[in-house]
């Protein structure tokens, strides 16, 4: 993997002249990051299992160590800085972070403002947690009722909008199950891996998820959208392409206990090299 990733970060920055001309890149986060020799990347510290607190404070995950992997091949430190669905793209903008690697949904409105490069490196779909009692089957059953979600998902809209739920968003996905756990709402709409996790730790077992899942979408982490096309923008795409080809998205995936996904193994199968197997 590293030899995959050194020649990758080397094809970039021999192609940075090119991409600088045509793409008007400044290459600022990269020489930043270099020259302090940190990165600072924006992660969830609410969105188990891709990144949450232990129990001593410190924020883990499968984005966590995707994070780490980044530090580490770049030969930097890391320091991780919690954001949230409704601030990351702003930190990004603003500097505060480098890189951002937070559970964001790839959607062609977020790239007109941060640099989303592929391919990208998970997919979800939109579900429920609901406690088993009230008995959902169908989405339309969310109709003219109270649904905690969280500010700034994008399934927020869709839900109110195509199914008349009325969505209560809290800031984080921590407040918005505890106000499901103290019925100031029916369910808590949510990403349906997370959901899947969530149940499978036993901590919810008088909740389910119910209802097929929708709005399948990939995810993207960014970069500054000046250096999309640029040294930085091209080695996180070489980042991407080598996790799935050595299967280290598929290992942090079981690390954590997320359940398997077909998008990562299609593209593990797709990306493997056949000669050397």
């Amino acid at each position: 993997m590293k030899t995959l990733l050194t020649t990758a970060a080397a094809t970039s920055i021999a192609l940075a002249p090119v991409a600088s001309s045509a793409a008007e890149c400044s290459n600022d986060s990269w020489t930043r990051i270099q020259e302090r020799g940190k990165i600072v990347v924006g992660v969830k510290a609410d969105y188990k299992p891709w990144g949450f607190r232990d129990t001593d404070g410190s924020i883990i995950g499968m984005e966590i160590d995707m994070a780490k992997d980044v530090a580490e091949t770049m030969g930097v430190e890391l320091e991780l800085m919690p954001v949230v669905a409704s601030n990351r793209m702003q930190f990004l903008e603003q500097g505060q972070i480098d890189l951002m690697i937070a559970t964001m949904t790839d959607r062609a409105d977020r790239r007109e403002i941060v640099g989303i490069v592929g391919p990208n490196y998970y997919t979800s779909g939109t579900n429920i947690l609901a406690p088993k009692a009230l008995g959902f089957t169908a989405w339309d059953d969310l109709r003219d009722k109270p649904v905690c979600g969280v500010q700034g998902a994008f399934y927020n809209q869709i839900i109110e909008d195509k199914y008349g739920a009325q969505i209560v968003a809290f800031g984080g996905s921590a407040e918005a199950r505890q106000a499901l756990r103290d019925k100031k709402c029916v369910a808590f709409v949510y990403d349906d891996s997370s959901i899947g996790s969530a149940i499978a730790s036993g901590e919810w077992a008088e909740f389910e998820m119910p209802l097929a899942s929708e709005d399948d979408s990939p995810w993207g982490l960014a970069v500054p959208k000046a250096e999309e096309a640029c040294v930085f923008g091209r080695f996180m795409t070489g980042m991407q392409y080598a996790w799935h080809q050595d299967g280290s998205l598929i290992e942090w995936e079981a690390k954590w206990g997320i359940k398997p996904t077909a998008y990562l193994q299609g593209l593990n199968d797709k990306l493997s090299d056949h000669i050397t197997e």
